[in-house]
């Protein structure tokens, strides 16, 4: 577990995700803003669920100024293939820095699982972001209908030794 401040200055804690975070994940997943319109089938049903938090290495950002500690984001870390499955922050939270805590701590995960590098197979809206981020680009994964109807970038984040 690491504390951290956004740089907005209000602190953002990173723990494990346990099984009753599994409700306000998928709220944040479904409520995502980058997947309105054209996009919307995409989340529409999508469920993070105990099951899948049990299976993942999944860490929340939770903001100590919030209401009871609430979940501002999170991510998923698979080890093998090495990939950063989910990562999203909650609509009213982005702006803080915590997508840019959240890949830093997953960069930590990553190095101290031994890993070398994290595939990443964007959203087109979050492209950008993963960019400026620090993933380089390393291709397109081809529309997958019906689940994903369109072409996504791929990228990568090569993990430093130390």
């Amino acid at each position: 577990m690491s504390s951290r401040t956004s740089p907005t200055s209000q602190p953002v804690t990173i723990r494990r995700a346990v099984a009753r975070d599994a409700r306000r994940l998928t709220r944040i997943v479904r409520g995502s803003g980058a997947y309105a319109g054209k996009y919307a089938d995409a989340v529409a049903g999508y469920r993070v669920g105990p099951d899948y938090i049990e299976a993942h290495r999944t860490f929340v950002a939770v903001g100590a100024d919030e209401r009871g500690g609430r979940v501002l984001g999170f991510y998923s870390l698979v080890l093998a293939p090495p990939e950063l499955d989910l990562l999203f922050v909650a609509d009213e939270a982005q702006g803080r820095g915590i997508g840019r805590l959240l890949v830093a701590h997953m960069q930590s995960e990553a190095r101290a699982a031994g890993l070398d590098r994290v595939r990443v197979v964007s959203h087109l809206p979050a492209a950008d972001f993963y960019h400026r981020a620090g993933a380089v680009r390393t291709g397109t994964a081809l529309a997958n209908p019906p689940a994903v109807p369109w072409d996504r970038p791929e990228f990568e984040f090569r993990i430093s030794s130390g």
